[in-house]
């Protein structure tokens, strides 16, 4: 049996859409998976069928080549195309399928709106390894929840899943905007993100006059937020890691978008066809790679959308789809 090490070190979206390479290269090369990554983002794949094993990148470079030399890989497939993971190949001496960077491509959307990427990630990744004839199956994302997930807490048994977080806060709604489409819904919301989140969800509890807002913002563990997102009627979510996780339970997305753009190739992969997304456009460009610098606002420009257009849409996917 072929042992394959796959390098992605983070983040936890990126890990999830790596999720189809996995799949592919178990089931297609019958081989040995090994996963390296950041430990912080092991639980992303702990649970994962496909994974043979979790390799943590927390020692230091020399004792991580020395781990990884013993394991004698057939080969290495990098999907990270950093200096990290360039130096590991080079001490490795194994064959390596490498993801391009496309970074001229990149600075080209972003700074002359030429998109010259035109394909999903998910599928850029499967271009790294149409030497090997491992094909996309089309079965989407994957994410695994634990057999048993307990709360201490009582759940609503029909919720709106709302991922508030994001790398940037030019990636993510204001309060103000998402206090105001609370106020025209009856439908309990459950809201999702890390601890820096936990306050904001507060400030939108009190802002707003919905009676069933329930704040689990850095609260949960991963697979409990996947549990609320796969248990949801539906998912608001930004840019973010989150959004991944409902698109691998096909779940219907209302993702929010401005300073980074789905046409990046980053879009909710094989959601369910109902989903929507509401882009703010003065430029179809990004203002930025990863939405850290606005070139129209200096909050970011997702923050111009306004509270009508999302309303508009969330009546208009619970009136066709729930």
């Amino acid at each position: 049996m072929q042992k394959i090490l796959i390098i992605r070190l983070s983040s936890m979206g990126d890990i999830v859409l790596t999720s189809p390479i996995i799949r592919s290269l178990k089931l297609q090369q019958r081989a040995e998976i090994h996963y390296l990554l950041r430990p912080q983002y092991s639980d992303v794949l702990k649970n994962n069928p496909y994974v043979d094993r979790i390799i943590p990148y927390s020692r230091s470079f020399s004792e991580i080549v020395l781990k990884l030399k013993s394991e004698e890989y057939d080969f290495i497939v990098d999907l990270q195309g950093n200096l990290i993971s360039s130096l590991l190949k080079y001490k490795l001496k194994k064959k390596a399928f490498t993801i391009k960077k496309e970074t001229i491509k990149k600075l080209l959307f972003i700074y002359f709106n030429i998109n010259l990427l035109n394909s999903h990630v998910v599928d850029r990744y499967f271009k790294v390894l149409s030497s090997l004839k491992t094909i996309n199956d089309n079965k989407g994302l994957d994410f695994f929840l634990e057999k048993k997930i307990k709360f201490d807490f009582d759940i609503p048994p029909n919720y709106i899943a709302w991922s508030i977080g994001g790398s940037y806060d030019n990636k993510q709604l204001s309060v103000d905007q998402i206090s105001s489409v609370c106020d025209s819904l009856s439908i309990p919301i459950v809201f999702l993100g890390g601890t820096k989140e936990e306050i904001k969800v507060e400030k939108i509890r009190n802002k707003s006059k919905h009676k069933s807002i329930h704040n689990l913002a850095g609260k949960l563990s991963i697979d409990q937020s996947a549990f609320f997102i796969k248990n949801s009627l539906l998912v608001l979510t930004n840019d973010t890691g989150l959004m991944h996780i409902a698109s691998s339970f096909k779940k219907i997305i209302l993702s929010f978008w401005g300073c980074t753009k789905p046409n990046q190739g980053f879009r909710p992969y094989m959601a369910d066809e109902s989903s929507r997304e509401i882009v703010y456009q003065p430029s179809y460009a990004p203002c930025s790679k990863y939405g850290k610098r606005c070139k129209w606002s200096k909050s970011g420009c997702v923050k111009n959308i306004k509270p009508e257009l999302i309303i508009n849409n969330l009546n208009e996917i619970l009136l066709e789809s729930i």
